[in-house]
């Protein structure tokens, strides 16, 4: 399976459709638009004067966040040719126990969050993963780095890049890799953060920081 055949996998996984399934068309969507007085937006100001942002993870329970599932069929069912009761060695339950795990929400603990801390930035990581998701979030002159060893990706993304022969940066770039959610916070506020998001039934760690950018680095500059 070559790279631009996954990143066709993957793009179908946003049609609205899957194209296997052709007596299935299945779209929903919500929106929510509520204006609230916070700080939200204040990541230019902070990142032009040399101010580091620290990124706390809000984690989801190692579900893939509805996202990649495209790719995710043709590795597992097509070229592994695995069925939905199947056992793998990463996994603790059975494929597709793994493959319904229900989507994590995180609108109560945004919204816990926004009152109590200086919140700076919220990305929530689905489909492109890290890679290009967190980037919509930024203004001209910042990217981040991220660190690739303050967290383990849950056993589903194993079994992925062990079975589909996935390259790492691919896997990045396609799945969440286990970080459902990016909040851009002071460093002062970090510990506090975590704390309030271990309150809230959530495991978080400072995964990143924001650093100045000329334009010419990648988005997303990932180490360990």
């Amino acid at each position: 399976m070559t790279i631009e055949t996954r990143r066709q996998a993957h793009r179908l996984g946003h049609a609205a459709e899957w194209r296997a399934l052709w007596r299935l068309r299945l779209a929903g969507y919500s929106i929510l638009a509520r204006r609230y007085k916070t700080k939200l937006g204040e990541i230019d100001i902070v990142a032009r004067r040399g101010g580091v942002l620290a990124f706390v993870e809000v984690k989801a329970r190692g579900d893939l966040e509805t996202a990649g599932y495209s790719l995710v069929r043709r590795v597992f069912f097509d070229k592994a040719k695995l069925t939905v009761s199947a056992t793998l060695p990463e996994l603790d339950r059975s494929l597709g126990e793994v493959l319904l795990t229900p989507t994590r929400i995180y609108a109560k603990q945004i919204l816990a969050m926004i009152k109590e801390f200086p919140i700076k930035g919220i990305a929530h990581i689905t489909g492109g993963g890290i890679t290009e998701n967190l980037p919509r979030i930024f203004p001209q002159g910042v990217r981040a780095r991220i660190d690739r060893t303050a967290w383990t990706s849950p056993p589903i993304f194993q079994a992925l890049r062990r079975l589909g022969e996935i390259e790492r940066e691919e896997m990045y770039r396609v799945f969440n890799m286990g970080i459902g959610l990016i909040l851009v916070v002071p460093p002062q506020s970090a510990h506090a953060v975590l704390k309030k998001a271990g309150e809230l039934g959530d495991r978080g760690w400072q995964i990143g920081e924001i650093v100045a950018s000329s334009g010419a680095e990648p988005e997303v500059e990932y180490v360990g």
